[in-house]
């Protein structure tokens, strides 16, 4: 299944619905890319202003490694070419309740520094370089294959996740802030699932895989439909 598609009109996200047989409750997925047209986050604030509850993706506080990370998109929409603006949804101005169950920064911190310093100081060199090809060329980036996503990893994606280095970012960035946004949404189902109330799921594209399988394998969720909206046109 594709959550973030690339065809000769662009690129493209799947906002995912996904229910389960006799539960009243339905969860809304929207797999994001934190640097895109005005257009396509206008169209997830629209979308987001009809829902009931917003669970919502954000480290608090400022974190050494979210920062440089960050940093290699931030600089995107620094080139005015490029015609992409930055995520600023207003979450808490939409009229709608919002959870954020992600990580702290210090939480993430000290996760990071467990990393074995080799991957640490490797990560802080490749920054300022991908953040300058991104400067120059961010927009393409984000018009190339390369930026699909579906719920089963590629091979590319399999072969890079292969190493120490992957596993550990991964490990940082992605699993332990999946698990824990699946346990917010576990005791979202546990204590509402009786109520006909949309929850929208707004997390980076790459949570998203493991949002669908984790919501499938606890509680039995599918999905059931997907609107496409465009990210980038190409």
């Amino acid at each position: 299944m594709q959550i973030i598609e690339h065809s000769i009109v662009g690129t493209r996200s799947a906002v995912l619905r996904l229910k389960r047989p006799g539960t009243a409750l339905e969860f809304l997925v929207f797999p994001m890319i934190h640097v895109a047209s005005p257009e396509f986050f206008a169209a997830v604030e629209e979308r987001l202003r009809r829902c009931d509850l917003l669970v919502v993706e954000g480290i608090r506080g400022r974190s050494a490694l979210s920062s440089a990370l960050t940093m290699t998109y931030r600089v995107i929409p620094a080139n005015r070419r490029s015609g992409l603006v930055k995520q600023n949804i207003p979450y808490r101005s939409l009229g709608v309740p919002v959870i954020n169950p992600d990580t702290t920064a210090e939480e993430i911190d000290k996760s990071w520094s467990s990393v074995p310093i080799q991957h640490r100081l490797a990560t802080y060199a490749v920054v300022p370089v991908v953040a300058a090809m991104q400067f120059f060329g961010g927009r393409q980036s984000l018009l190339r294959p390369e930026v699909e996503v579906n719920d089963l990893p590629s091979p590319h994606e399999e072969e890079f996740a292969d190493g120490d280095f992957a596993e550990h970012i991964d490990r940082v960035t992605l699993h332990e802030r999946d698990a824990r946004l699946l346990d917010t949404l576990t005791e979202i189902h546990r204590t509402r699932a009786d109520e006909r109330i949309d929850v929208a799921v707004v997390y980076g594209a790459g949570h998203v895989p493991a949002i669908v399988r984790g919501l499938l394998d606890r509680h039995g969720y599918r999905v059931r439909t997907a609107e496409w909206l465009t990210v980038v046109a190409g």
